[in-house]
């Protein structure tokens, strides 16, 4: 079905995370500053930092406001105290939810989560109903007619763990989390770039949504996203863009 073919789901996730990208100040420097405080504020050994850095630099974010959230982060400056919170949960069709947030206020968090999934057909689960259906592992998707053999050759030396090419030619490198700042230097190196890149949370299988389903189910995805605590949203739901 052409609705399910990897790369338009891809292209469309790109295409709604740039259209969100003015909005993602706020998020990114809860990330940087909690990514700081957990691996210390040198990114080039702290993977965290290095992928929340180059967000910033993606959405045009000055330097000084990074290197601010770095230093408060590190301990450097007095700030609010995030923390990162995990939630899981269900959507349409059963479909896995896993919620990652950045948060000073657990209880105003957990109330806003429910309430997104409870108003667009979704329930809360408990902490491990769904994240055994993930894998949390670096990613890099390229698309179709990029070098096949140049992309294998870059990631393996670099330490990736798996190189899978798709009937469309997308191209899926997964590595390590502590492999991934490896791997992504090895792909600059070699003047290969992907189209999607990051620390995710892979899913082991995919539950494919059409028609109201899926427009029900890309509601609630919107509704968690929107949340100014929200960070990443990850779900095993496979969208028919067509």
């Amino acid at each position: 079905m052409a609705g399910h073919s990897k790369w338009a789901n891809i292209q469309h996730r790109k295409g709604r995370q740039d259209a969100k990208r003015g909005k993602l100040w706020t998020k990114i420097i809860r990330e940087v500053t909690v990514a700081a405080r957990a691996g210390g504020p040198d990114p080039d050994s702290n993977p965290a930092l290095r992928l929340a850095w180059d967000k910033a630099m993606a959405a045009n974010m000055p330097k000084d406001n990074v290197q601010r959230a770095i230093t408060r982060g590190a301990g450097g400056a007095d700030g609010a105290d995030y923390e990162e919170v995990r939630y899981e949960g269900y959507g349409i069709g059963g479909a896995a939810v896993v919620v990652d947030c950045m948060t000073d206020n657990r209880t105003r968090t957990v109330a806003d989560v429910r309430h997104a999934f409870a108003k667009n057909g979704g329930n809360l689960g408990q902490e491990g109903s769904v994240a055994f259906m993930f894998k949390h592992c670096g990613q890099f998707i390229f698309a179709p007619g990029t070098a096949e053999d140049a992309v294998m050759e870059a990631a393996l030396d670099a330490g990736a763990d798996d190189v899978i090419t798709d009937d469309e030619g997308v191209i899926e490198v997964t590595c390590a989390v502590p492999d991934y700042a490896a791997v992504r230097d090895a792909f600059e190196a070699a003047k290969l770039k992907p189209e999607i890149e990051g620390i995710t949370m892979k899913p082991l299988n995919e539950t494919d949504l059409e028609g109201d389903d899926a427009i029900r189910m890309q509601k609630l995805l919107d509704a968690l996203d929107a949340l100014d605590d929200v960070s990443e949203v990850y779900t095993t739901a496979v969208i028919d863009v067509a």
